[in-house]
């Protein structure tokens, strides 16, 4: 399980450190892949395997499945992380999610979330304000 919010920078060459409580749970290859709100996913190899077995699963018969496999797993990349703890970011994967040097790592229960630094302080401060909103449609027996 992964949580919490963490800020680093890309270096020159597309290489995003991973912190360590991050990494203890990810193994030693990765896939990262395009995300739904312009972020990057990424996840242990044995929870995208599940992901991907959920999606295959879906009718090919429906257009909206066909259409969300094509694009969400046609932008997945299967990447090892190197000794110093960095993952290579595709230049893809840079581009469509816009980061710029600074960045979030999101732990966010079975993947990782990456976002431009000033992408998710708007996104954050434009939810905040609908968080009790949204916990009122969400039933949550703890």
């Amino acid at each position: 399980m992964f949580i919490g919010e963490f800020h680093f920078n890309i270096d020159e060459k597309g290489r995003l450190f991973l912190p360590s409580e991050l990494r203890k749970g990810l193994g030693e290859e990765v896939i990262v892949a395009r995300g739904i709100e312009k972020c990057l996913y990424v996840y242990p190899t044995d929870a995208w395997k599940v992901m991907v077995d959920k999606i295959s699963n879906l009718s090919f018969t429906k257009k909206n499945n066909r259409e969300f496999s094509r694009l969400f797993l046609s932008g997945a990349y299967q990447r090892e992380i190197d000794t110093k703890g960095r993952i290579n970011l595709d230049s893809i994967l840079i581009e469509y999610s816009g980061l710029k040097k600074d960045c979030v790592i999101l732990g966010v229960g079975q993947r990782l979330e990456i976002w431009d630094k000033e992408a998710w302080i708007k996104y954050y401060q434009d939810r905040q304000s609908v968080i009790d909103s949204i916990s009122e449609e969400i039933e949550l027996d703890v």
